[in-house]
């Protein structure tokens, strides 16, 4: 394993992250903090509680699972997609450096920076309500279940993307849009028979309600099967990475 080329490639995109730390970690940070204001504070004075939980406090893991849903997609796609459009890309096929490596640095380094913007939501959050954590263990292991596994995602855009509009594309039209109909702001068993069974459909549903039930034990399907989803999903992008890298589809090209 070469550490150093993996640090090389690691730090690089840290570091970047830190360079334009207005767009990729205050942006995010700013934006979630007016849902709580608008949604938690202004609209969740004005109902009840949900199963227990107040509505500011019930909304948080939803907010944070969509803001490390598009972090995470945004930084890896950027990440591999900005190397490929300068050409820097061949370079770094060229070192004596692993595909395995390369992704870890990539991926790594995305699933690091979108870890810290979740991080300083749950933190942030403090301010507008109070929350508990039940299950640590389990809040701990889906944030990086769903950092490694959208960054690895992204990666996949970042390379079969054809410019940097089409970057935007995934988390503004499908990521963000999936999200608010995933139980970002509502329990889906508010919802009528039928549309409950639509909503199934939507696999953002099981990141939200398995971080929610990490939080206040408390979920929309059960923690098994919010595993079981987020496990094959990121099974089902390794084997296309590894696709890629074996056949060197748009990397070599």
């Amino acid at each position: 394993m070469n550490f150093n080329s993996i640090s090389a490639i690691y730090s690089f995109e840290v570091a970047r992250a830190w360079r334009t730390i207005g767009q990729t970690i205050a942006a995010p940070v700013v934006s979630t903090c007016l849902y709580f204001i608008v949604f938690g504070t202004a609209i969740g004075s004005r109902m009840g509680s949900i199963e227990g939980v107040s509505y500011a406090a019930f909304i948080i893991p939803g907010l944070v699972m969509m803001s490390l849903l598009t972090q995470s997609i945004s930084n890896a796609s950027f990440g591999i997609f900005f190397p490929r459009f300068s050409g820097t890309i061949f370079e770094v096929l060229s070192a004596p450096i692993s595909y395995f490596e390369i992704l870890l640095g990539y991926v790594g380094a995305a699933a690091s920076k979108s870890l810290i913007v979740g991080l300083l939501i749950l933190i942030t959050a403090r301010l507008f309500v109070d929350y508990n954590i039940q299950h640590p263990f389990w809040m701990i292991t889906f944030l990086i279940l769903t950092a490694v596994t959208f960054s690895l995602f992204g990666f996949i855009l970042g390379i079969v993307a054809n410019g940097f509009d089409q970057l935007q594309v995934v988390p503004l039209m499908i990521i963000t849009p999936l999200a608010f109909l995933g139980g970002t702001f509502y329990s889906i068993d508010m919802l009528p028979p039928f549309w409950q069974t639509v909503t199934l459909f939507n696999p953002v549903v099981y990141l939200v309600s398995g971080f929610r039930w990490s939080f206040y034990g408390i979920s929309d399907v059960s923690i098994l099967t919010s595993v079981s989803m987020i496990s094959l999903f990121l099974v089902g992008c390794v084997l296309i990475v590894w696709q890629i890298f074996a056949t060197g589809y748009r990397l070599k090209d």
